[in-house]
């Protein structure tokens, strides 16, 4: 199959070539934003300035819901929407741009790997969890500041409001809980550092299942747009029209209830592993500001407990892993020498009774 069929098969028609000018504007703009973004990732700007140079440009025809901008390894070339101004081009550059740097190709020009994903196998993994990673670069990269956004159900801030969205929510999670360093430096550098990191600190198994749960979300988005777009070729009186609704309905509830079980693994996963590593007074502190503070990075929707339940129930346990390092590591001297409440225990005693009240209020506020 032509290059000119593959993008037709994608709804894809080139209107026009970009010029010299407004090319190497983009190259220009575009390395400095990322090399000035990210210095610690082994990028130079002025090569990464020639290589962006080269790609080819165009300006095309997109389907309905598609991406703004579309980088086709094959040919070495990013596709703008027709729809989108010159001055704006260099933003949606820069998405596409670190596609680019990504690729790793075989000696016959096959795609093997880009960035967190994988090409090599019958079946491409990662997709999900490489296009978020990539869009929270680009989104740092253009300046961008967070806003609060409610996409099917569930409310969160986010820095890609327009863009993946929620899996940029759980993959913002992660680079949270396991560092924007690791994560980032590998979806640049198509490594395993942030995968190895990952499994490390939770497990096989909880890599394997939201990184599958993230490709699953973003393929309903896209089944969405493709069945939204059936729609709108038809009559409303149509009997079709009505069944494509439903099943867009399936698909919406299918991510909400896939996004909740995945961000609920990676709150478990990673606090459940790591309170068994605690062994000492700071480790328990620095825990609990870690779990604390995970709130701000939550994805939330009405009735939604779990975060607050599994908090509740951690400083129980982290007061007595408290008590007993405090105590020189003794289990059983804490059952026959009764101690005075210390100041941590306290502490976390008010944090559960503010939790539990928020979760009332909550609760009156949803009825």
């Amino acid at each position: 199959m032509s290059i000119e069929d593959e993008l037709k098969k994608d709804g894809i028609e080139v209107i026009e070539k970009l010029d010299t000018l407004t090319i190497n504007t983009i190259a220009q703009n575009v390395s400095i934003k990322i090399c000035e973004t990210f210095p610690s990732y082994g990028l130079d700007q002025n090569d990464l300035f020639i290589r962006i140079l080269g790609l080819n440009m165009y300006k095309a025809k997109m389907p309905e819901g598609m991406s703004e901008a579309n980088y086709f390894y094959k040919n070495t070339s990013i596709y703008f929407n027709c729809n989108i101004p010159n001055e704006d081009l260099e933003e949606f550059a820069v998405h596409e741009c670190i596609h680019y740097i990504q690729e790793v190709k075989d000696k016959r020009n096959k795609l093997i790997r880009m960035g967190l994903s994988d090409y090599s196998q019958s079946k491409v993994t990662g997709l999900g969890m490489n296009e978020a990673a990539v869009q929270l670069m680009a989104s740092y990269a253009n300046g961008m500041e967070k806003e609060f956004v409610k996409y099917f159900g569930i409310s969160f801030e986010t820095i890609s409001p327009s863009y993946y969205p929620l899996e940029c929510c759980l993959v913002n999670q992660l680079a949270y809980l396991l560092g924007e360093d690791v994560l980032f430096e590998s979806t640049i550098n198509s490594n395993d550092n942030f995968k190895n990191k990952f499994i490390s600190e939770m497990s096989v198994k909880t890599y394997l299942c939201v990184q599958n749960a993230i490709d699953t979300i973003l393929d309903s988005e896209e089944n969405i747009v493709k069945l939204n777009n059936k729609i709108f070729d038809l009559n409303e009186d149509d009997k079709r029209s009505s069944n494509l609704s439903g099943k867009i309905e399936e698909l919406k509830n299918e991510i909400l209830l896939t996004f909740l079980r995945t961000q609920n693994l990676i709150i478990s996963g990673y606090f459940n592993a790591n309170i068994k590593r605690i062994k000492t007074l700071e480790e328990v502190e620095n825990y609990r500001k870690k779990l604390y503070n995970f709130k701000d990075y939550l994805g939330s929707t009405d009735g939604y407990t779990f975060y607050h339940d599994f908090y509740v129930e951690k400083m129980a346990e982290l007061e007595h892993k408290y008590n007993v390092l405090e105590n020189g590591g003794n289990e059983t001297a804490l059952k026959v020498v009764p101690k005075k409440e210390s100041l941590f225990a306290m502490i976390i005693r008010k944090i559960k009774k503010l939790f539990i009240k928020n979760e009332t209020v909550d609760g009156l506020k949803n009825r």
